[in-house]
């Protein structure tokens, strides 16, 4: 009896302790289950917060609210169009003529209105009363034109420079294809390559020179905006084509005359003094000589060589030095001329307009941009006129013989062989870390 009775309080033992576990196991259960539910609607949350704000950041030309100072404002980005001006643009989202012509006028004292150009962004920022209250103009990469306007319609206008830090950026890679195609597929930024072809086109000749297995490096500036979302590419700072064993290296350098450019370890620089051909892909459609004139009908001396080329086609700068005159100039139309020394200066004619920043006095670089190909003057099509003027009196640029870029000697030579090696350690430490 006392076995049995034993044996019943062992098995009442283990139900009850079966009954507690399995009550407890559900709650412990349920307590994870809402923890995890939770976690997920949190993160649910959080998630769509993200996608709102990416897609407000993606999409510049929706509408967007956005919250500033406590006030809810509706913030509408347009780009320019063709043929559109800016007061076409303010008729779209002010009413009152007065303060539309108001803001047109106190713009116009600050930015030339006639200088907008097609894709040029436009911000409007409106109240809840749907009343603008505020335009930003975006100049250029770095620089905004801020327009306020107040409660009472007053008006204040002003400029902005952007904060932006720069960051160095170094690739290295083997050519299996050509420069390009292999510089892309290691993600360097096409802007760079470009202007690595530019830099070595003074030496190599990218069809030939350039075998299976040739190495490439390059060290370049990132230039971070804020308010802006696309990065901007700047200068190489360093840049190496290894073919076998023969090596082209060159470093940037500001010249004590003020002037960007590139210079191997011993300080001699990379490029000519002058460019036989400063525009791309263009056409030679008459040489220098005498030439029966195509407008004129009668033989005359053709003291410049043409380049035909669609409207609109950059052109370069021949050389360093300094504009000596842009503007209409008879028969030349569009017309620039750049004084690169004593002996030296560069033409060009015909021009369809000329490029930001491009006026008598501005320094320019090798292989700037100044203007673009045109059929102003006397043209009988686009294209460009170029000469090469030595002691006030062209010369045919096709059979000159050029002189070499700088040298850089003295002191000058020593502070560029102090930086070059800052330059060069810098670009290492990128590339390896």
């Amino acid at each position: 009896m006392t076995l049995k009775f034993r044996t019943f309080g062992m098995f009442l033992f283990l139900i009850l302790g079966y009954l507690i576990f399995y009550t407890n196991y559900e709650k412990i259960n349920i307590d994870l289950y809402e923890v995890k539910f939770d976690n997920l609607e949190n993160n649910n949350k959080i998630s769509k917060q993200i996608i709102k704000l990416s897609n407000t950041s993606l999409d510049k030309n929706k509408n967007a609210n956005i919250k500033t100072n406590n006030s809810l404002y509706k913030n509408i980005i347009i780009e320019v169009k063709k043929n559109q001006t800016f007061s076409s643009i303010l008729n779209e989202h002010i009413e009152s003529n007065k303060l539309k012509y108001e803001i047109i006028d106190k713009v116009n004292k600050i930015f030339d209105l006639r200088r907008l150009k097609v894709g040029q962004k436009i911000n409007f920022f409106k109240n809840n009363k749907n009343k603008v209250e505020k335009i930003i103009l975006y100049l250029d990469y770095e620089t905004n034109l801020n327009v306020n306007v107040n409660i009472n319609k007053s008006i204040t206008v002003d400029k902005e420079i952007l904060k932006k830090s720069i960051e160095k950026n170094s690739k290295e890679y083997v050519i299996t294809d050509s420069l390009y195609l292999d510089g892309i597929k290691n993600l360097v930024p096409s802007d760079i390559l470009i202007k690595l072809i530019r830099l070595f086109s003074f030496d190599l000749d990218f069809q030939r020179d350039i075998k299976k297995n040739t190495i490439v490096s390059v060290s370049y500036d990132e230039i971070y905006i804020e308010g802006r979302d696309n990065l901007i590419f700047g200068d190489i700072n360093y840049a190496l084509i290894e073919i076998g064993k023969n090596s082209l290296e060159y470093f940037k350098f500001k010249t004590d005359d003020e002037y960007i450019d590139y210079f191997n370890r011993e300080g001699k620089n990379v490029k000519k003094s002058i460019l036989k051909t400063p525009i791309d892909g263009a056409r030679l459609s008459s040489t220098y000589g005498m030439r029966k004139h195509p407008i004129l009908g009668y033989n005359k001396m053709h003291r410049g060589i043409d380049f035909a080329a669609p409207t609109g086609t950059p052109i370069y700068a021949g050389g360093n030095g300094v504009i000596e005159f842009a503007g209409r100039n008879g028969s030349y139309g569009n017309y620039i001329r750049i004084r690169h020394n004593n002996e030296y200066k560069t033409a060009y004619a015909h021009l369809n307009g000329f490029n930001k920043g491009i006026s008598k006095g501005v320094r320019v670089n090798q292989g700037q941009v100044i203007g673009f190909v045109g059929s102003t003057g006397r043209s009988t099509g686009p294209h460009l006129h170029y000469e090469i003027i030595y002691q006030n009196e062209q010369i045919n640029p096709l059979t000159l013989k050029l002189p070499s870029g700088k040298i850089l000697k003295g002191k000058e030579l020593e502070r560029f062989q102090k930086e070059y090696k800052i330059i060069y350690a810098s670009h290492l430490n990128t590339l390896y870390e």
